[in-house]
């Protein structure tokens, strides 16, 4: 199989894995904007700053640059890591799978 074809079995597999665990996946990001909105409301932030400060805490659990000072928001950013932890999964199981039906593809 040629490169170019293996890449449009890859995409082809990919999407339809993605379209399986949209819902979820955009239920996840719904989350944690929501907790994200809340954190910023309670923190006194800017709205950039709790998009950024929820995403870095999603995606990395954190920098430290901002920081929860109050209790209560820094249980919304323990929520916000753990739906980060999830989404990152899900995205690499999407992957691996996408992968493994283009391994397959091949071999048949």
């Amino acid at each position: 199989m040629e490169p170019k074809q293996t890449r449009r079995v890859f995409l082809k597999a990919l999407y339809q894995q993605a379209r399986v665990v949209w819902p979820i996946l955009s239920g996840i990001i719904f989350v944690m904007v929501a907790c994200g909105l809340v954190v910023g409301w309670i923190e006194g932030w800017r709205v950039t700053d709790t998009l950024y400060f929820t995403f870095v805490t999603g995606l990395t659990i954190g920098y430290g640059d901002l920081t929860p000072q109050h209790f209560s928001s820094r249980i919304f950013a323990i929520v916000i890591g753990c739906c980060g932890i999830i989404l990152t999964g899900l995205v690499a199981a999407v992957s691996v799978e996408a992968l493994r039906s283009t391994v397959v593809s091949r071999k048949s």
